[in-house]
């Protein structure tokens, strides 16, 4: 594999392409995020949760610097030009412009590859593409749009990686100071009761002898660094809202959406038309549950009927604890409590380097019982004398909750469609037994890549924008170590859907893991998309969660302070309700309000509606949203449509 090797601005700005069109410009207008990200977070809602440090008000030094200033676009002043034209009559499009901002034409910026979202797969099919351009002699331009305010801002996991697929990707990430620091050097697998850690037998798929215990966002943040020094030309702070077809239907890009809009959806002082990038080759990752690819899934019916996606939701908090009690590179995973035999999932907690632990609780997301509030369960997690004893005399460096893929081989759709591909989350490859799926991430990016370039390079005319078909990826997909390692495990997470629920798919997990390996003439299937498993409260008794005590357990809005959430002031709400009624007069009565349960951050309630005394009313605190995008996969009647925000918000994670 080439190394890495550092591209100077010259030849990035080099590689811009000539403009085709009126609204197609050499200098990409994507440098006026700088501009605008910074008036975006001086005007945040000071009564937020929490705002942003002021050294994360700006985009780093490198988004505004070299290739990036040469791309700088200013809008033309129409009252200017005017002033100094023979003819005072002005075009249709400018009358509408002045009219309806909303309705201006987009700037159009173009190049050979999009990539939404800047996690591990789209930062490593971009760096793989620039790789084999640079080997090759070939000029292939990449743009990965991020929404989070900076790489990594909004990326959570566990996390333990496997290094191999980085390994493939940069042989030498060692040596180039990768924040791969922690070894996994013991692990354990117990069962918890209310009051006993219990040891368990360790599956051997989840044995870690080889791996790191990371912070996968600053992997993430380290990535894009790397992506950036080969010539990638990453954006954060800009949000993919709409998915562009040209006029068959084909994917040719992307627009991000519109900002400077209040509630009302109407224009601000500081608004700024949406801008469109066209690639000939589209990839999607977005990780898990994104709003494009949902729509991808459905317009292109990469799903098959009766195929259902599960989830589950995971959330966590990175404590400094006693020195004393630190054990760096300890894996530890639990299963039982607090979960209810019938409701999967399980807990962990990674010695990281300088004191530092990784601990949370994941939660399957096709739970019965509405009355159950994963983030309070996570909470009696802390409170076992087990973990209890662990992070007395610690203290809580931050949090964050994010919807995790679990429906693994079965649940895998269709890859690729015309101008594009799904890749990492976006299409489900995390190995649910393994709990990892950041190798399965960065290796889908190189595939998807190598099909992308061969395509784009086969295709010869560097001036055609015809979206091209990556059928070989699908292909290599279907031959590839994660097609296998999805396959060998595709019956664990599906067997704790049985009436004996946990014991149940305790048997067959280990029945399966240690000797059937996947060798059986059956596939489970899963049933039932997760919304649908929640039955009526009349069926359940309200959960009486002890009350937290500040020092290791905590309230809701304290954990969220430390997520670094932000958005800015009165834009319009991006958790959109199909139907304003739905909730009050179905979800309310049917399931007691779940949503006020199953939000790990506090963004809705129900509470007294002052203009119809002895009512509720729903009510969204966008604001305080960190993006896991729970409510959109749980809502039973499937009224929460989770959109983004205005780039550069929501949260801004450390450590994660």
């Amino acid at each position: 594999m080439l190394p890495l090797k550092a591209t100077t601005t010259a030849a990035v700005a080099a590689a811009t392409r000539p403009a085709l069109n009126s609204n197609k410009c050499a200098s990409s207008p994507l440098l006026r995020a700088g501009t605008r990200l910074r008036q975006q977070k001086a005007n945040s809602n000071p009564f937020a949760v929490r705002s942003l440090p002021r050294s994360l008000y700006t985009l780093p030094s490198s988004t505004v610097s070299g290739s990036r200033r040469s791309m700088a676009y200013q809008k033309p002043n129409v009252l200017q030009q005017r002033s100094i034209s023979t003819t005072p009559k002005v075009s249709a499009a400018e009358e509408a412009e002045e009219e309806d901002p909303l309705k201006a034409e987009r700037f159009v910026d173009e190049a050979d590859v999009v990539i939404v979202g800047a996690g591990p797969a789209g930062l490593s099919a971009a760096i793989r593409i620039k790789q084999r351009a640079e080997k090759e002699g070939k000029d292939i331009r990449v743009v990965v749009v991020e929404k989070g305010g900076e790489v990594g801002a909004h990326t959570l996991s566990g996390a333990v990686i496997e290094p191999s697929a980085l390994s493939e990707l940069i042989p030498d990430w060692k040596e180039r100071g990768a924040p791969l620091l922690q070894p996994a050097l013991h692990d354990s697998m117990v069962y918890l009761t209310k009051k006993w850690a219990i040891p368990m037998p360790h599956p051997p798929q989840m044995s870690n002898k080889g791996n790191y215990i990371v912070s996968l966002s600053n992997v993430v943040k380290w990535i894009g660094e790397q992506a950036e020094e080969i010539g990638v030309e990453v954006f954060p702070g800009f949000a993919a809202s709409e998915v562009i077809y040209d006029e068959q239907g084909h994917v040719k890009g992307i627009a991000t959406n519109d900002v400077g809009l209040d509630k009302d959806f109407k224009p601000k002082d500081n608004f700024e038309r949406g801008m469109e990038i066209h690639g000939k080759v589209t990839l999607f990752g977005e990780g898990c549950h994104g709003s494009l690819t949902k729509s991808l899934i459905s317009k292109f019916k990469l799903r098959d009927e009766g195929q259902y996606q599960t989830y589950g939701l995971g959330i966590k908090e990175v404590w400094e604890i006693d020195p004393k009690k630190h054990k760096p590179g300890t894996v530890i995973h639990t299963l039982g409590y607090p979960l209810d035999y019938q409701t999967y999932g399980g807990s962990f907690i990674y010695h990281l380097q300088d004191n530092m632990i990784s601990l949370g609780l994941v939660v399957g997301l096709d739970y019965q019982n509405p009355y159950l509030s994963p983030y309070k369960e996570f909470q009696k997690f802390k409170d076992h004398p087990f973990v209890r004893q662990l992070l007395e005399g610690g203290r809580v460096l931050s949090y964050g909750a994010r919807a995790l893929i679990e429906g693994g081989f079965q649940a895998v759709p269709r890859l690729a469609f015309p101008g594009g591909a799904l890749i990492g989350d976006s299409a489900g490859f995390v190995n649910v037994p393994k709990i990892k799926g950041t190798h399965n991430a960065i290796r889908s990016g190189m595939m998807a890549a190598d099909a992308a370039f061969d395509a784009i390079v086969a295709g010869g005319d560097a001036g055609s924008m015809e979206p091209i078909k990556l059928d070989a990826y699908q292909e290599a997909y279907l031959k590839s170590p994660i097609y296998k390692e999805l396959y060998e495990v595709r019956n664990v997470r599906p067997s704790f859907n049985t009436p004996l629920g946990l014991f149940g798919g305790s048997i067959w997990s280990g029945l399966d893991t240690f000797f059937l390996r996947g060798r059986v003439p059956f596939t489970f299937k899963v049933k039932h998309p997760d919304h649908q498993m929640l039955k009526p409260a009349s069926h359940f008794r309200p959960i009486d969660y002890p009350k937290p005590d500040g020092k290791v357990t905590f309230d809701l809005l304290t954990s969220v302070s430390r997520t670094g959430t932000n958005h800015a002031e009165n834009q319009p709400v991006h958790l959109r309700l199909k139907d304003p009624k739905v909730q009050v007069a179905h979800n309310l009565p049917v399931f007691d309000g779940p949503e006020q349960k199953f939000c790990p951050a506090g963004v809705y309630e129900y509470i007294d509606d002052e203009a119809r005394p002895g009512h509720k009313r729903f009510n969204i605190n966008s604001q305080n949203c960190i993006h896991c995008k729970t409510c959109d996969i749980k809502d039973p009647s499937q009224n929460i449509n989770w959109t983004v925000p205005e780039g550069g918000g929501g949260p801004q994670y450390v450590d994660t």
